[in-house]
C-alpha cells in the first residue's frame, strides 16, 4: 500500500490520510455562502450618447460608463467600482424627433461594492475622538463608530498631550498617508503620543492593536456626496434598543404645586374684541366659572360701547348733511343797482 493512504473498511478504494474532515467542510461551506460586500451583476441601461461620438458609439458608451465609477447607483444598490463586457442590446441606435443624441441600450457586467447591514467587516482606525472613531477600508471608503456602539464599560478615551488644535475632538493620524499608500505593521510611537486614542479600561491595550486593525458590524448606510459611508459598530450586540440615542427629557413639574404666572400689563395694538384683561388669562386657580362671567361682562360693556360710537357717528354724519341741504335751499341776495 502506498505511503500516505489508508483503505477503508468493505472498499477497495484507497482514502487520503490529509484530506479535509466533514467538520472542515462544512466550514469552507459555511463561509462561501456568506454574502460578501463585493459583488459582479449583469446590468442593462438606456443612454443618450453626445452627437461627437455619432462615428464611434462605442466610444461615446464607454466613456460614459467611466463617469458612473466610484459613485453610488440607487438601482445597483452600491458602489461601480469597474464595468466589463459592454454589448449593445439593439442593432441600431434611435434618434428621437430633433434631438441629436443617439438613444443606445447597453449592456454590461459591473463589479458592486455593496455592504449590507448585519456584515461583520473590518478598517484600520485613522481618527479617534471622545464621540466617535473613523476607519477607512480598502483605502477608500469611510467608516464611522459612534460613541453609543462604543463598549465605554470597557474602553475609556485617553487624551494625548496638548496641541495647537483642540484634541476634544480628537486628532487625526500623523501617518495617514502611509496609511493610504502602504501596510503599515509597526506602530509609530512619536505619532501615538501626540494624538488620543481609545484603551482598555483594564490592560490598557488601544483600540485595534499595533496595526490599528478593528473589526466592526455593519448597523447602518450613508448616502452623501454620492459615495457610499458605513455606520459600524463594536458593541457584542450592536442592534440591541439599548444603543440607541435618546433625547434628553425636560424635568417634569410637579402636579401638586401649580405655578401662578405674574407680568406686568403690556400695551399692545390689539382690537376691542382681542382685548382680555391678562389677571383673567394668566390665573389657573381661578374658579372656572367667576371667570367666564367676568368676560362675558366685560363682551357686553365693550357691545354697548361699540354701539354707542356707532350711533354717535351716525348722528353727526346726519347733522353734517342737513347742514349741507339747507346750505343749497338757502336764496341768494340781489345786489342792489
Amino acid at each position: 500500500m502506498l505511503p500516505g493512504k489508508l483503505k477503508r473498511k468493505n472498499s477497495p478504494v484507497p482514502r487520503q490520510l490529509d484530506a479535509p474532515s466533514k467538520r472542515a467542510r462544512e466550514k469552507g461551506k459555511e463561509k462561501a455562502a456568506s454574502p460578501s460586500e463585493f459583488r459582479s451583476v449583469k446590468a442593462s441601461i438606456v443612454l443618450a450618447i453626445p452627437p461627437v461620438f455619432a462615428n464611434r458609439l462605442r466610444d461615446g458608451v464607454d466613456e460614459m460608463l467611466d463617469a458612473m465609477v466610484m459613485r453610488y447607483e440607487p438601482t445597483l444598490n452600491g458602489v461601480v467600482l469597474a464595468h466589463s463586457g459592454v454589448h449593445f442590446l439593439d442593432r441600431v441606435a434611435r434618434l428621437q424627433a430633433d434631438s441629436p443624441f443617439a438613444i443606445c441600450h447597453v449592456g454590461f457586467d459591473a463589479l458592486i461594492w455593496s455592504p449590507l447591514r448585519g456584515m461583520k467587516l473590518a478598517g484600520r482606525v485613522t481618527l479617534c475622538s471622545p464621540d466617535h472613531i473613523s476607519l477607512l477600508m480598502h483605502r477608500t471608503f469611510n467608516v464611522s463608530i459612534p460613541r453609543h456602539h462604543i463598549p465605554t464599560d470597557q474602553w475609556e478615551f485617553e487624551y494625548g498631550p496638548a496641541q495647537d488644535d483642540d484634541t476634544e475632538y480628537g486628532t487625526t493620524d500623523e501617518d495617514a498617508d502611509v496609511d493610504m499608500t502602504a501596510d503599515v505593521q509597526v506602530d509609530d510611537p512619536l505619532a501615538t503620543d501626540q494624538r488620543g486614542r481609545w484603551v482598555h479600561k483594564v490592560t490598557g491595550d488601544r483600540l485595534g492593536g499595533k496595526d490599528r486593525w478593528l473589526p466592526f458590524t455593519v448597523v447602518g448606510l450613508t448616502v452623501a456626496n454620492q459615495m457610499l459611508s458605513i455606520v459600524g459598530s463594536i458593541q457584542p450586540n450592536p442592534f440591541s434598543p439599548d444603543h440607541v440615542p435618546k433625547a434628553k427629557s425636560e424635568p417634569a413639574q410637579d402636579p401638586q404645586s401649580p405655578t401662578r404666572l405674574v407680568t406686568d400689563p403690556i400695551e399692545s395694538e390689539a382690537s376691542d374684541d382681542d382685548e382680555v384683561d391678562a389677571r383673567t388669562r394668566l390665573s389657573p386657580i381661578d374658579d372656572e366659572p367667576t371667570r367666564k362671567e367676568k368676560e362675558g361682562k366685560q363682551r357686553e360693556t365693550r357691545k354697548q360701547e361699540k354701539g354707542e360710537k356707532k350711533r354717535k357717528s351716525k348722528e353727526d354724519k346726519t347733522a353734517v348733511v342737513r347742514s349741507e341741504a339747507m346750505s343749497e335751499h338757502k336764496p341768494k341776495r340781489k345786489k342792489a343797482s
